[in-house]
């Protein structure tokens, strides 16, 4: 992770640790950073019969909003749309049963932003969010 700016080395932690938190519950990776037209899923994963779109937010916690609250509508329809494309272009899973997963990681204190950081060392609060939101519904389960 050299010279990248620590928002996305930010991001890139949060999508390892949060993949090492699925794996260790059993779900294995099936895509990492999947793009199409319509945007971008953090991670897909699966584990048996059930297929996860997951979007993986850390930040430091502001008096403004926690990570969570930082995934608007707009934003829930894009990933929706993604793992429409997704399933569209993967027939495999068609079957599967398929839920939109967060997991946030929220920083207790703020980043310098040209230091390199080891996210590891500062302290966090994790949640993983089951469910958040679903392709019947126009609001986030939160």
């Amino acid at each position: 992770m050299s010279n990248l700016p620590t928002p996305l080395k930010l991001g890139q932690w949060a999508e390892q640790q949060a993949l090492n938190v699925l794996q260790a519950q059993g779900f294995q990776l099936v895509a990492a950073n999947y793009h199409c037209r319509y945007g971008e899923i953090d991670l897909i994963v699966q584990h048996a019969q059930e297929l996860v779109f997951v979007e993986v937010k850390a930040r430091s916690v502001t008096q403004y909003a926690h990570s969570f609250e930082s995934i608007s509508l707009s934003k829930q329809r894009k990933i929706m749309k993604s793992a429409m494309c997704f399933l569209d272009a993967h027939q495999e899973f068609q079957n599967f049963y398929s839920r939109f997963d967060v997991i946030c990681f929220d920083f207790l204190q703020q980043f310098a932003k040209t230091i390199q950081q080891d996210f590891s060392k500062f302290t966090y609060d994790q949640q993983w969010i089951e469910n958040a939101f679903t392709f019947d519904q126009e609001f986030i389960n939160l």
